[in-house]
């Protein structure tokens, strides 16, 4: 994505925005990014005014980002945030056949904090084996999964799922470099296969009940439909596309 590209709206009020995020590009500028182009900066060019970011997605993942349009519901949201009450939920393809379903609460290291709670629960929508030696194995096998994190936490779902030896495919912090290797080699996919598809928040103006959703870009549907799970995503819902007053 360039500077000059317009970043897709899915919903939009004079309090909040809600978009679509591509793989690859920062939220915000970091001291410690080197990147040039950021997310929050094409949004305030685009709509010509302050944008607040309320909550944040790794360059790597896509989907679904709330940001707000003034301080008071930056300041509203946050405490939803805080306080639990929104609901996330993510795509992912894993490395390895995962349990059905389950929940991993493992603390997560903070550099200045020390170790922080940490839960998410996840849930298998498919499975699949290919004819492909991976080693130390003869196949590869690999798990679409549905995750919710309960918390917060910097890198918590790619973290937690190579916790428990299903690294999220793609991933080159916390992934396995065989496998990310055959993904490009096989299926010529080089982001991380993470996406956020939904998120639900109470609306700091008129109470209303937000849920926002939004299926994988085109690009991480061809992987999915390579894979042979395209059934598993026939019920996930088309995108939210809505503009006016919540």
């Amino acid at each position: 994505m360039s500077a000059s590209d317009a970043v897709p709206v899915l919903y939009r009020d004079a309090h909040l925005i809600v978009v679509a995020k591509p793989s690859g590009l920062m939220v915000h500028r970091t001291t410690i990014s080197r990147d040039r182009i950021f997310l929050s900066e094409i949004l305030r060019e685009q709509l010509g005014q302050r944008v607040w970011t309320v909550h944040r997605l790794d360059r790597a993942t896509s989907g679904v980002l709330l940001c707000a349009l003034d301080a008071e519901t930056a300041g509203a949201l946050g405490k939803q945030f805080m306080a639990g009450t929104v609901e996330k939920r993510y795509l992912a393809v894993v490395r390895g056949w995962i349990d059905d379903d389950g929940t991993i609460d493992r603390p997560l290291k903070h550099e200045q904090r020390g170790d922080q709670p940490a839960v998410t629960r996840f849930r298998c929508l498919a499975r699949t084996e290919l004819d492909e030696p991976v080693a130390p194995h003869p196949t590869a096998r690999y798990s679409l999964v549905e995750l919710e994190p309960k918390t917060g936490r910097r890198h918590q779902l790619r973290r937690h799922l190579n916790g428990i030896a299903h690294p999220i495919v793609g991933d080159v912090n916390h992934g396995d470099r065989r496998h990310n290797r055959l993904f490009r080699m096989k299926f010529g996919s080089h982001r991380l296969l993470l996406h956020a598809e939904r998120l639900a928040f109470d609306h700091p103006d008129s109470g209303r009940r937000m849920d926002m959703r939004l299926p994988p870009p085109s690009e991480f549907l061809a992987v999915i439909g390579a894979l042979g799970w395209a059934a598993s995503m026939s019920d996930r819902g088309p995108a939210s596309t809505d503009t006016g007053n919540a």
